[in-house]
């Protein structure tokens, strides 16, 4: 990595980031859309009747299970509440082995051992995806494995296809070949499909240099600085390489058993609904423009037609245009919450928004909350005065302002990372997603390396400020459509009991 580079990270962790400037959450009737039965079915019927340059489901798998078994590394050493129900619950996990870990009773700190180390199972260093989660009657299935059940039911391709990009580390893709070898097969043939699976790596250009707390190079025992990968933000730059248009995403461990899994099935029918009658609703838009457009231009050539000379220069200036204007307008504002900023005359008028129309669509899940951990919905407003829809973190917000404190406090809804997102123009071209990252929303972390405190630069969130100036539409979806395992002992919940 260069030297540039790197002092523009280190200036960027030492200056933060500006705090965004919140206009409202995001409620019922004002940037969520809360859908009545009728509505849902007929979103859900149109994900079936639209027609689509090819889906693909992508699964965000980065990244080791440590963070899941913080607490039964913890107990480990010093036996605590976690590992003890870890011991005294042992037989209801999927991963539960008489080989590994002996017979009742089970000795609460030796139990942790066994699942943790690489004596054991060596779950403290595996990545979630490959873990086992579930447990059946003729099968114990991992969190991929789940995927792979889950994208036979609502991602079938018109060839039978299924196509899955899973974003993994390097370092793990033996663990998830072997993974997915296990039950590949046997899944093509149960449900009558055939699986196209791609493992991608985050781009180690992404990785951004660590700081030390007061903002210098953070420096590793052997003198070279350290670098670490820059957050799930850097996956836009995999999301952009996806040659589908329709593209489902959703993490790796909000997976649930398949006895629970149609109303999961329904709901991202009904987000991708919704995304293809948006999209369908904005080509409109766009071709209608064009055609105004070209049909003016065309008339202009005529000389004897006087009034069309005059719009030779703005084409844009005609009856039918500013009409077409006023309901795109009343469009953006009812549906998507963005207003926009004045224009100078008709010609920028129209212009803007066919930019603003013209972008990569995502529609968004979003769940009541009920104290889960996870972003939430809100309307920002820019700089230009223009307001839009996003997902906000907690460290976005500045503590200090009274409203935007209020403003949080005030969001009835969270982020379960369930989107729905469609990456072609309408003329049928893919969107250069990098275009559409806002740089200015990423995130200063505080983390450590071999027990020293660091600052840590992450990229702009993959569904935080990479899609920031996507269009967005946020969609009330049941809280049974979200089930992440955080803690091992989450899969103790009745979402991951058979």
């Amino acid at each position: 990595m260069d030297n540039t580079k790197i002092n523009a990270e280190l200036e960027r962790i030492r200056k933060g980031f500006p705090w965004l400037d919140i206009a409202a959450p995001a409620t019922p009737g004002n940037g969520i859309e809360v859908l009545t039965p009728e509505q849902a079915s007929r979103a859900e019927a149109y994900a079936d009747s639209a027609d689509v340059a090819g889906k693909c489901k992508f699964v965000p798998a980065s990244g080791a299970a440590s963070r899941m078994f913080k607490d039964i590394f913890a107990g480990e050493q010093q036996e605590n509440d976690a590992v003890r129900k870890l011991a005294a619950e042992l037989e209801k996990f999927a991963f539960y082995d008489p080989a590994v870990f002996g017979t009742a009773p089970y000795n609460p700190s030796l139990t942790a051992k066994a699942l943790l180390s690489e004596d054991g199972l060596g779950y403290g260093k595996k990545p979630k995806g490959v873990l086992k989660f579930h447990r059946y009657p003729t099968e114990v299935r991992t969190a991929i494995a789940e995927h792979f059940v889950e994208g036979q039911a609502y991602m079938r391709n018109a060839d039978g296809s299924v196509k899955l990009i899973v974003t993994i580390s390097p370092e793990h893709l033996g663990l998830f070949e072997a993974a997915v070898a296990e039950f590949k097969e046997q899944y093509e043939q149960r449900y009558g499909v055939k699986y196209d699976v791609e493992f991608t790596f985050q781009d180690k250009a992404t990785d951004t240099v660590a700081a030390t707390p007061d903002g210098k190079v953070f420096l590793k025992e052997d003198g070279t600085p350290l670098f670490r990968p820059a957050g799930h933000g850097a996956l836009i730059y995999n999301l952009d390489k996806v040659e589908e248009e329709l593209v489902s995403i959703k993490n790796i461990d909000n997976v649930c058993v398949e006895r629970l899994q149609p109303t999961t099935y329904k709901w991202k029918k009904v987000l991708m609904g919704r995304a293809l009658e948006l999209r369908d609703r904005i080509f409109d838009y766009l071709y209608t423009f064009d055609q105004l457009t070209e049909l003016r231009k065309n008339m202009a050539d005529f000389a004897y037609v006087p009034v069309y000379n005059m719009l030779q220069d703005d084409p844009f200036a005609t009856p039918e245009c500013q009409e077409l204007c006023n309901e795109v307008e009343a469009f953006l504002r009812d549906e998507l919450c963005i207003t926009m900023p004045p224009a100078k005359d008709s010609r920028a008028r129209a212009q803007a928004l066919i930019d603003k129309l013209n972008r990569p669509i995502r529609v968004c899940g979003m769940v009541r909350n009920e104290g889960e951990p996870g972003g939430g919905p809100f309307i920002i407003r820019h700089k230009d005065g223009s307001t839009s829809l996003q997902i906000l973190e907690g460290v976005q917000v500045n503590p200090d302002d009274p409203a935007a404190v209020a403003a949080l406090k005030g969001a009835t809804h969270f982020n379960p990372v369930d989107l729905v997102c469609c990456l072609h123009n309408y003329k049928g071209e893919p969107f250069n997603l990098l275009e559409y990252v806002d740089p200015e929303t990423g995130f200063i972390s505080s983390k450590s390396y071999e027990g020293r405190p660091l600052k840590a630069l992450e990229l702009p969130g993959l569904w935080n400020g990479a899609m920031s100036d996507w269009n967005t539409l946020f969609v009330e979806v049941p809280a049974e459509t979200f089930n992440p395992v955080k803690t091992v002992l989450d899969l103790l919940r009745p979402a991951h009991i058979q």
